[in-house]
């Protein structure tokens, strides 16, 4: 949905994109505005009180905006990388609890309503008493189904939003299968053509394989530069690689930039220290013809939001239009209440 801006719902765009990133509330906003006809924030905003989409733990045990039967219908598959993670993370800080007992006592607290995490914090080093207080949450965090609850955020949810029960807040079962071949097609339909490794990147999943093995009679193959196979849908759309891409703002963590262990489709060598941040952080991006060509932010001072870019390649007079055009709408979208808008091209 970047080589145009596609005449589609903001839940069918989500759905499309399987699931995006959601660290910070506002880059689902940017990410969708970018890539659907006429999107407004009040269209996300509705999904989210509607409970039709929702915002919680997935992809790489980090937060993500998901359609809500895409996250009851895919949590279970990520499990297996969350479980994972949680042992990278805390290893030896596990010792003195046991984590069927403290998912059980978390739920306790869960399950009197939307709450932070340190309520549930206390309750654990109260019932464990020899367990590590942060680890026992982190862990609770990871294996117990949880969603943030939206609030009246400019962006839908406060910084610190509350966590509730996913099956309370969807009324709905959340599945524990964790079979993962229906997500890989899921991700194949919105990053293929695409490798095994590219898939493990942005899942968190580990040895997908066999995964793919048993899904190749329904797939087609390919072979990049290096070599490496590829696979795809047989009816995806794979576009010639001369078609030209408009130029495009892409928020913080944005799919396109995780979707791949290969950066290198988006992301010149040279550029990655500029895009992928210490602290996990992943900056917001300008793509030029599909590759990313600089950093943005916005800044808003007296009623002037001005969109600041950071070109990391010389851009041509056209180019340069294009990117004030652009950038002026991106203005008006984050900052409605702006009087003035302005684009400063560093």
């Amino acid at each position: 949905m970047l080589l145009e801006r596609e005449k589609i719902s903001a839940l069918g765009a989500i759905e499309r994109l399987v699931a995006m990133q959601a660290q910070l509330a506002r880059p689902p906003y940017v990410g969708l505005w970018t890539r659907v006809q006429a999107f407004e924030r009040a269209d996300l905003t509705a999904l989210f009180t509607s409970r039709k989409a929702v915002r919680g733990t997935h992809l790489r045990g980090t937060l993500h905006v998901m359609s809500a039967r895409d996250y009851a219908r895919f949590r279970g598959a990520v499990q297996p990388a969350l479980s994972a993670g949680m042992q990278a993370i805390l290893r030896d800080r596990m010792k003195g609890f046991d984590l069927d007992s403290v998912t059980t006592a978390a739920r306790e607290v869960f399950a009197k309503g939307p709450t932070g995490f340190e309520p549930v914090r206390q309750h654990l080093i109260k019932k464990f008493p020899k367990g590590d207080e942060r680890a026992m949450g982190y862990a609770a965090r990871l294996h117990v189904p949880l969603l943030q609850v939206p609030d009246a955020s400019g962006w839908g949810y406060a910084s610190a939003a509350d966590f509730t029960l996913a099956e309370e807040w969807l009324g709905t079962k959340i599945s524990s299968d964790e079979s993962p071949d229906e997500l890989l097609l899921r991700y194949l339909a919105a990053f293929g053509p695409a490798s095994v490794t590219d898939a493990q990147t942005w899942s968190g999943l580990a040895r997908l394989r066999d995964a793919f093995e048993r899904l190749r009679p329904k797939l087609v193959t390919f072979r990049d530069e290096r070599g490496r196979e590829l696979f795809d849908l047989p009816k995806a759309p794979r576009p010639d690689a001369e078609t030209e891409a408009p130029v495009r703002f892409l928020p913080e963590f944005d799919n396109i930039l995780l979707g791949h262990e290969d950066r290198t489709r988006v992301v010149a060598d040279a550029n990655r220290k500029h895009v992928y941040l210490p602290g996990l952080r992943v900056a917001a991006t300008l793509l030029v013809d599909g590759t990313v060509a600089g950093a943005w932010s916005i800044e808003s001072k007296k009623g002037v939001a001005t969109v600041v870019v950071q070109p990391f390649v010389k851009l041509t007079k056209a180019t340069r239009e294009q990117v004030e055009a652009e950038g002026e709408e991106l203005a008006r979208f984050l900052e409605p209440a702006a009087t003035e808008v302005a684009v400063q091209v560093a």
